[in-house]
């Protein structure tokens, strides 16, 4: 890195939940071991309270209360959590930080940047989660039948999220983000500096080498990721029936869990519902995918769909967020509208050789130590 490590306290949203979040977060804490740096991990988890240290990482895990409210499937904010203040107080005095980094306006974040003024230490935020899109996505429930009102609706909820989450970043002094859009709207927002924060991928677990379909001839696409609303899922029934109205029978196979995925069991009687999948059982599925169809609208980077390139799985995504930026268009997949979607795997089809190379190929130059590496020299110290 080219100067003495900063002592870094990090408190991070999520940490062993299945998101975007918590699996940058255990990478973030995987690099600061391999690489020895002084490091304080100050999270939530399943154990009432424990305090660890591996040479210069240690990690402090609390547990939530009874009272904690639940925002998602595995994920959770605690009212309560306020009760831990003098022991985070006492640890994070005790590692003598030289910045805290915060991911998000949780209990977590809440405490990060407390912290933070309290010693008077640089802060430091990353935005993974566009919580504004989501509120207005969330609405869709109230607001579907309400013509223009509902539109204005969403539009307004998004527009006050944002707007209240700006100003939480705005304590920060730089900031970071998984996409150059989403920099650019926070350095407009909260007038503060923000840095990419990208996402690796382990390439040796996730590879074409996992495939253990034979030459069958069917055609199967998958989708990994959260069932929820907020990831457009509802499209994948009319890419289905688009695509068996010009002769194209395709097999789904559907990863991970979430509140639409009744809808979509009805909708897709045929698909092949895996639940949440890790490790090597997730590897797995990936190379045993033809195409990886991922809709969202609101992710701001896409692990998922970079884990599909690097398991030679070419992905077909929408232009907004994240994975607009991975996918290269006509080369390692698709990018297109919702509309475009059918006629974009159908065309895929006859390319997938080509394809599978260049997905692999991109995703073999993607390496989390690059990614932190960039977020520590861009640290206010």
């Amino acid at each position: 890195m080219g100067r003495m490590a900063p002592r870094v306290v990090y408190f991070p949203d999520s940490f062993h939940e299945v998101n975007g979040v918590a699996h940058t977060s255990r990478n973030f804490e995987a690099f600061a071991k391999r690489r020895g740096l002084p490091f304080l991990c100050v999270r939530a988890g399943n154990r009432a309270q424990a305090f660890v240290q591996e040479g210069e990482l240690r990690t402090l895990e609390l547990g939530r209360s009874g009272m904690a409210v639940g925002l998602e499937q595995d994920l959770k904010f605690d009212p309560l959590f306020f009760r831990y203040r003098d022991l985070i107080s006492k640890t994070v005095r005790e590692f003598r930080p030289d910045v805290i980094h915060i991911t998000g306006p949780s209990e977590l974040g809440m405490f990060g940047a407390y912290f933070a003024w309290k010693l008077g230490v640089p802060l430091a935020a990353s935005w993974h989660t566009n919580v504004h899109e989501y509120a207005g996505r969330r609405l869709q429930w109230l607001t579907r039948n309400l013509g223009e009102l509902g539109v204005a609706m969403e539009h307004g909820a998004e527009v006050g999220t944002l707007d209240v989450t700006s100003r939480f970043y705005r304590l920060a002094k730089v900031l970071y983000a998984p996409n150059p859009e989403l920099c650019a709207l926070l350095e407009r927002k909260t007038g503060r500096p923000c840095h990419l924060m990208q996402r690796g991928v382990e390439t040796e677990l996730f590879t074409p080498a996992k495939r253990t379909r034979g030459a069958d001839g069917k055609l199967v696409l998958g989708y990994v990721g959260r069932l929820s609303v907020e990831k457009n899922v509802a499209l994948l029934p009319h890419v289905d029936a688009e695509l068996r109205g010009m002769g194209i029978a395709a097999q789904w196979l559907i990863v991970g869990h979430g509140a639409e995925e009744a809808m979509l069991r009805r909708a897709l009687p045929t698909a092949e519902f895996a639940g949440v999948l890790r490790g090597e059982a997730l590897a797995v599925a990936y190379a045993n995918m033809d195409l990886l169809v991922f809709p969202s609208h609101t992710d701001t980077f896409g692990n998922v769909v970079l884990e599909a390139l690097a398991s030679g799985v070419p992905a077909i995504v929408t232009p907004d967020g994240g994975p607009a930026h991975i996918v290269r268009d006509g080369v390692t997949g698709r990018v297109v509208a919702d509309v475009g979607f059918a006629r974009a795997i159908a065309e895929t089809v006859s390319g997938f050789g080509g394809m599978r190379e260049a997905a692999r190929g991109y995703a073999m130059g993607c390496s989390w130590d690059a990614v932190f590496e960039k977020v520590y020299g861009a640290y206010p110290v």
